[in-house]
């Protein structure tokens, strides 16, 4: 529905009207209130750019400078070489040789400058753009994983991530304020000095210009954020007609056709809302060009009229016209850089926002390590739980227990909120009432990550990593990822030892088909990579949520038979589907409606007649 808002919306952005059909004040107001928050994101910006490349700035600072001071000396020494031309009396030419050398030198070292200062400009690009991404990893993989299921954090996210690399060239726009900046008030000292109302009426003329643009930025800031979901939806689109995930069943359903009309059609839509913002753009920055070249003309008439009536030089004239001309020039370069700074700053107030966004879930000041070994176990105390911004409790009123060493099989129909136990288990979510404790102790009084070190969980949707199997694995546990002996260790007893064996690389072996000479596995020799990766990490706490879901039955009970191996002196919670594998556990909960509704072993649920027995005799109905 946010999308279809989006689409619908009028768009019109006709000078000086305001985008969105807002009253002309109101919209001022905003453009105001948008122009201010994004200025005052640059001392934020300056930070990061100085953290990421302090040496290169202050070159390329003092470098502008010599580049803005250079023109000036060249202006002065041809007016120099046209007086001595004009009023020449058959002397010595050699003060003539003498000033063209100088002229020559002036003009080397401005190509040296420029030169320098573009290399300058480059590095810190690159080395702001580094860093600045770095900034927008570290910190989307602190927040909670609430905000990373929110599709409005999305949008936010995928605009701090374009604007990571894109807006890199913000360092460039300022460092050419601060030339043109330096140049201008050396140009205008000098025309100044001359009449103070050749001055006044360039910058009179640069006004309605400045003024436009200025408009137009925030108009395309407006644009740009309402245009966010329209452009992940093309994203999507790329990745859907593209991806190897995808490629079956585009093919096999004949998708393509409709993919490509879906994307062609969105992004008619993005380029009808930016063509005609861009047609105005060109029709009234035309208009204020003219305006501008009829300011330094005027001026440019008044220099040849005093030339004409013998007030000045032809010599003074060239010095002062191109005085005019650079005044006129940085002038507007000056409105222009200003007005792209304060768009590219005003862009950046969603990179500053987002880094701006402080998990929810954090240790708490004074926070405990997590006990090892585990004493007592694991209690849910009246835990009830339901998703950011939804109104059904996924869990209500839970309360059970898990003893220190005890293997507990949890089950239950789909949506039952299994995989959102866990979830809670591990710290990505809080309880929305209620309590979960770890050995008597609330699970928010143990430090985050120490908590986290203590459990280890591969879940349904384990992610494959196309990276070499050595990562894969040491994943669980990247302080071993380079010790060979925990890593076979790993893979022997999730039983994916044998085939990362038969790869070329072995261990360094690249899997997935993202990069040259990767080799893609199966889906359950990923699922044994999956848990070798849990094995690594030597957890007291080991969670498995389907472990065995892509496996055949043979290929299954070799793994429980090294999975019982694995659980001695280990609190283990195993959820799967497959009766065959829960009914190995000590104790087995079958959560219904939120709750637990039964609770023990194998033998003693199916003499029940409860639904564990119900579902028991479903599946065993499918082996008959």
């Amino acid at each position: 529905m946010r999308q279809n808002k989006h689409r619908n919306r009028d768009c019109s952005f006709a000078y000086p009207l305001a985008p969105d059909n807002r009253m002309p004040d109101a919209a001022a107001t905003e453009n105001r209130q948008g122009r201010s928050a994004g200025l005052k994101t640059l001392p934020r910006i300056f930070v990061f750019l100085w953290a990421a490349a302090p040496k290169l700035i202050v070159g390329s600072v003092l470098l502008r400078i010599a580049a803005a001071v250079i023109p000036l000396g060249v202006l002065f020494v041809s007016k120099r070489i046209i007086d001595l031309l004009v009023n020449r009396h058959g002397g010595s030419s050699t003060i003539l040789w003498e000033l063209l050398a100088a002229e020559f030198l002036l003009v080397i070292c401005a190509a040296a400058v420029g030169r320098a200062t573009d290399y300058c400009d480059a590095r810190i690009v690159d080395e702001f753009s580094h860093s600045i991404s770095l900034r927008v990893m570290n910190h989307a993989a602190e927040l909670d994983l609430a905000s990373m299921e929110d599709p409005e954090f999305h949008d936010k996210l995928e605009r701090a991530r374009v604007q990571a690399t894109d807006r890199a060239v913000l360092f460039t726009a300022l460092g050419q304020l601060i030339q043109s900046a330096v140049m201008l008030v050396v140009m205008g000292l000098t025309v100044a000095a001359y009449s103070p109302l050749l001055l006044a009426l360039l910058i009179l003329c640069a006004i309605p210009a400045f003024t436009g643009e200025s408009q137009f930025i925030m108009d395309s800031f407006a644009l740009a954020r309402r245009l966010t979901p329209l452009r992940r939806e093309l994203d999507y689109l790329r990745v859907l007609g593209s991806s190897r995930d995808s490629a079956k069943e585009v093919r096999i359903f004949g998708l393509r056709d409709y993919l490509e009309g879906r994307y062609r059609e969105r992004a008619e839509e993005v380029m009808a809302h930016t063509r005609r913002h861009a047609v105005h753009r060109v029709l009234w920055a035309t208009l204020f060009g003219v305006i501008a070249s009829a300011g330094y003309y005027g001026c440019y008439a008044s220099l040849v009229l005093d030339a004409w009536d013998g007030r000045i030089s032809i010599g003074t004239l060239t010095f002062l016209a191109g005085a005019v001309a650079a005044a006129n020039s940085q002038l507007q370069v000056v409105f222009s850089q200003f007005s792209h700074v304060s768009e590219q700053a005003l862009f950046l107030t969603d990179l500053i926002g987002f880094l701006d966004v402080k998990p929810k879930i954090a240790s708490r000041p004074g926070a405990l390590p997590a006990p090892r070994p585990l004493q007592k176990g694991i209690e849910f105390r009246n835990v009830s739980f339901r998703y950011p911004g939804g109104s059904k409790y996924i869990l209500r009123h839970l309360n059970f227990r898990i003893d220190a060493g005890e293997h507990i099989a949890l089950v239950g129909e789909n949506g039952e909120g299994k995989t959102t136990l866990v979830k809670l288990l591990a710290r990505l979510y809080e309880p929305t009432s209620g309590a979960i404790y770890l050995d008597g102790v609330d699970l928010r009084d143990y430090k985050l990550d120490d908590l986290r070190r203590e459990v280890g969980i591969i879940f349904q949707d384990f992610f494959r990593y196309d990276f070499p199997v050595r990562e894969n694995i040491g994943a669980g546990r990247i302080e071993r990822i380079h010790d060979d002996d925990a890593v076979w260790d790993a893979a022997r007893k999730s039983g994916v030892d044998a085939v990362v064996n038969r790869l070329p690389g072995q261990l360094e072996q690249m899997l997935g088909r993202r990069f040259e000479g990767g080799i893609e596995l199966s889906g359950g020799q990923w699922q044994r990579v999956a848990l070798a990766r849990a094995y690594i990490r030597d957890a007291q706490v080991l969670i498995l949520d389907e472990p065995t879901a892509s496996l055949d039955a043979a290929a299954e009970a070799e793994v429980f038979r090294n999975f019982n191996e694995l659980m001695k002196g280990r609190t283990a919670l195993l959820i799967s589907h497959r009766f065959s594998t829960v009914r190995m556990a000590d104790r087995i909960l079958v959560l219904c409606d939120g709750q637990i509704c039964e609770d023990g072993s194998h033998d003693e649920l199916t003499a029940r007649g409860g639904l564990y027995a119900r579902l028991f005799e479903l599946q065993a109905a499918n082996y008959r």
